[in-house]
């Protein structure tokens, strides 16, 4: 993709923006440009038939509520379900080595647990070891790279300026083109204050602000990791049956830094890490600690919604479950 140049970089002519509009529905109606598809179809429905480029998704989530393991699957198929699609992986994983994100790899394929493959829960057998060596072989292939340092807002803009620019050509007509790149982010909150800034909500702003320049300029799709605001543990959320148990805009940290800068905004629940056995005024049946409840709390083009899914965290993957049933229908209804 190439850089746009412009003789006026302070603004842009009706004309040229339904040029490229025009450029993009055809494109898209051709599938010469498309969007880079999930393993979830009900993800991807409720986006742009999976995540656009030059976007920006925020997941917030309790600790171990696993939009760690979202991110990891995504980028793990992702060259497997987009064979056509050029495009690199940039991951900023200052939470976990890479070490550890390729145990969690292997326990996704071969169906072990990461403490097993550590030999922490019975010895991995040679057998077992041979199926991560071939994994490894085949993975290693792909175009990924990782940044392990936690990094101010500063420095991450200037690494991705560097890669963008390191992975660039010019062509024949001296015009720079960009390799397509998604970018994930383990934690907004990672990411290191600068001296200049006062607080924490500060260095958000700037990342906000940060993200939307870089992916006007390159073609970036962008994944931010971020936690929840306190107030989502409080006792009277927990309660059965309740709009509170949903998982609000407000609730993700940094809300006001982060969501007017994504396009789309995703909240995860884990209901029975709550003891909430039905879920939300519809009344969800809960069965078990591994239905994840994803709130699309802004879908800038596609659809807000709740979608069920089934965490498998001994295998780490993530798989769709149908809607449950409710616990009673409601008064009124037929």
């Amino acid at each position: 993709m190439a850089l746009k140049q412009t003789v006026n970089s302070k603004w842009v002519s009706q004309k040229e923006g339904f040029q490229e509009s025009l450029h993009y529905l055809k494109g898209r109606m051709v599938g010469e440009i498309k969007s880079l598809r999930t393993p979830w179809p009900k993800f991807n429905d409720a986006m742009t038939d999976g995540i656009e480029w030059n976007t920006m998704t925020v997941i917030g989530g309790r600790p171990a509520s696993g939009k760690t393991l979202i991110v990891e699957q995504i980028v793990r198929e992702s060259f497997i379900l987009n064979p056509a699609e050029d495009f690199r992986v940039l991951q900023f994983q200052f939470e976990m080595l890479a070490r550890s994100s390729a145990i969690r790899e292997y326990s996704s394929i071969i169906g072990k647990s990461y403490k097993y493959l550590c030999s922490a829960d019975g010895q991995l057998s040679t057998e077992d070891l041979q199926k991560c060596y071939d994994y490894a072989k085949q993975k290693i292939k792909y175009p990924i790279d990782i940044v392990e340092k936690p990094c101010t807002v500063d420095e991450f803009i200037r690494t991705i300026h560097e890669y963008m620019s390191h992975h660039s050509e010019v062509d024949e007509e001296g015009i720079r083109k960009y390799k397509k790149t998604l970018i994930s982010l383990d934690h907004s909150l990672l990411v290191k204050k600068a001296q200049t800034e006062r607080d924490k909500n500060e260095t958000l702003n700037n990342l906000g602000e940060a993200l939307t320049n870089l992916k006007r300029v390159y073609p970036i799709a962008f994944i931010i990791l971020s936690q929840l605001n306190r107030n989502i543990d409080n006792p009277e959320r927990s309660e059965d049956g309740k709009y509170s148990n949903y998982v609000l805009e407000s609730d993700i940290f940094g809300a006001d830094a982060l969501l007017q800068h994504a396009d789309t905004v995703i909240g995860i629940n884990r209901p029975a890490k709550q003891k909430i056995r039905f879920y939300g005024p519809d009344r969800y049946i809960i069965e078990n600690d591994k239905v994840m409840v994803l709130h699309f709390l802004k879908c800038r083009n596609g659809d807000t919604r709740l979608s069920f899914f089934k965490a498998e965290f001994e295998k780490m993957s993530i798989a769709e479950m149908n809607t449950p049933a409710q616990q009673e229908k409601r008064i009124g209804t037929k």
